[in-house]
Parts: structure tokens; sequence; C-alpha cells
């Protein structure tokens, strides 16, 4: 075993304090991970799911559901309902809707958090609702002068540049697909090779008044389902949001329409908010066109 992990007061070669705690739970995990056959394992984690959600200790929860998350075996309906509570006090709510849906669906009627999923998505989507209508009126009372930030409007020279067009909505729209195609979503993100394919990938095209979005994703044959819609720009916020999983090599930028999820990418939050950047400030452009 590391002797770094040893906090005793004669171990002069320990780490401080706080390091040495990380280190030594991290080694414990990775001590016991595989102390019991996989099933009994998820059992035994669940157990200790539910009980930290009961008493409302939803870091020693997520804790849980992280390490539910990869583990090799077969879970049960309730892990969806406990992770959409999770989510749900982390305030991500679009991947606490997400779960909450899927274990109505797992469960159904019968499932022992049937009304209360019901209950919570409904509080959820009157959070979303009131989200949206807030970011609206506040795009609608803002100045149009003011709308375009300096920082966006230094960029639009730089761009054009790059991408070798006069056309600020050109550029953005060449700057957003690099950006999306550096994003793109893989199932098994361990390993990423220079010539093989993701599993999803998205392209966009700006139009008169609307952006249309091709999504492009991988089924379990190997195929790849080809889909596409329009978001029409009048009416919506250019404030697009974006976040990160934590319990999933996922990130996601979510629909100015209705906040519901737009784009899932790979697990790199600074890229993620760039896209998420970078798509409102073409929605800005195509609002007000020179």
């Amino acid at each position: 075993m590391d002797r770094g992990c040893n906090t005793s007061a004669g171990g002069r070669r320990v780490r401080p304090a706080i390091m040495a705690g990380v280190a030594c739970v991290a080694a414990l995990w990775a001590i016991f991970a595989h102390a019991l056959p996989p099933e009994h394992e998820m059992r035994r984690l669940m157990l200790a799911t539910e009980t930290a959600v009961k008493a409302e200790n939803w870091r020693e929860a997520s804790e849980y559901l992280n390490r539910l998350q990869v583990l090799v075996a077969e879970k049960p309906a309730d892990y969806l309902f406990y992770r959409g509570r999770v989510m749900m006090e982390a305030q991500h709510f679009n991947e606490a809707r997400s779960a909450l849906e899927k274990y109505v669906e797992a469960a159904g009627e019968e499932g022992q958090h049937y009304k209360q999923s019901l209950l919570l998505i409904t509080d959820i989507e009157k959070r979303q609702a009131q989200s949206v209508q807030a970011a609206v009126t506040g795009a609608a009372e803002t100045p149009v002068a003011t709308i375009e930030s300096a920082e966006g409007q230094a960029g639009l020279p730089d761009l054009k540049k790059l991408y070798l067009t006069p056309s600020a909505t050109t550029a953005l729209e060449a700057h957003l697909n690099s950006l999306l195609g550096m994003s793109a979503w893989r199932g098994d993100q361990r390993i990423v090779k220079e010539d093989a394919p993701a599993d999803v990938v998205y392209k966009v095209r700006a139009a008169e008044g609307e952006i249309h979005v091709q999504e492009s994703r991988r089924n379990p044959q190997g195929e790849m389902a080809v889909s596409t819609q329009a978001i029409g720009v009048y009416g919506i916020s250019p404030q697009v949001r974006s976040a990160c999983e934590p319990t999933a090599p996922t990130c996601w930028v979510y629909d100015p329409r209705d906040g519901s999820r737009l784009l899932q990418l790979g697990n790199n939050r600074e890229r993620a908010t760039e896209v998420a950047q970078t798509l409102g400030r073409l929605i800005r452009r195509l609002q007000t066109p020179d």
C-alpha cells in the first residue's frame, strides 16, 4: 500500500492533511472496488445512495452515484430516481428531468417513487419556464446597441480573417462548426483515435432568421441516424447555457427556446462554454443583421 496515506504524527513523509485525506480515500476506493462481485457491489452502493439521499447528504450521494456510474452491472430503476434527485439539488435541471423521466418510463406506475417523480418533473418544468421567460424578457429589455459585447466585436475581424470571409455570419457559422467538430461526443472517452469517428456529431447552417442544426448519431448497429431541426432566432435569448454532468463524461448545450438539451458534447467544459457562446453570438448576429 502507498505509505503516503500515513497521517500519524511520526510519519514525516506525510502530505498536507487535505491532500493526504483525498489520496487515502482514492486509495481505499481502489483497494475495495473489486472486493465484491459487481452485482453485490451495485446493491451496496445503491443502499448507501438511498441512505445519503434520505439524510439529504447530497455530496455523499453524488459520490456514490459516481461510483455506480462506472460500475459494470445492471442498475435498478431507483438509480435513475436518485440521480434525478441529486441533479435537482445541484440545480442541473435538464439532467434531473431526463433521469426522472427515464425512471418513470422504466419503473411505471408500480414504481416506489412514481408519484414523487411526476411531481418533481412538474416542479422542474415550472422552474425552467420561469428561467426561460426571465431570459427572454431580459433580452427584450436590453438596448440593441449594447447587445454585442466588446469582446464579441473584437473577435469578429479575427474570425473573418481566419475563415477568409467578409461576412460576420459566415465566420461565426464556420467557427461554430469547427468547435463542434472538436467537441464531438464519443461513448468511450478513454481512448480517442484521430481516425475513429465520433458517436454524435453536429453541423449548423445559418439561414435568414433561423439556424439549422443537423445531428448525426450512431445507433447500436453502427449506422449514423441523421436528423435536422430549425431554430427560429426571433423571440429567444442569445444567452445560451451549457453545463457538464458531474456523473457522466458529457457536456450539454441547452436550447435557448425552452431550456431542453440541444447539443451533446464531449467532456470538455471550456470548449462546451465556447460552443454555447459562439451559438449565442450567431443568434445575436441573425437577430440584428447588418
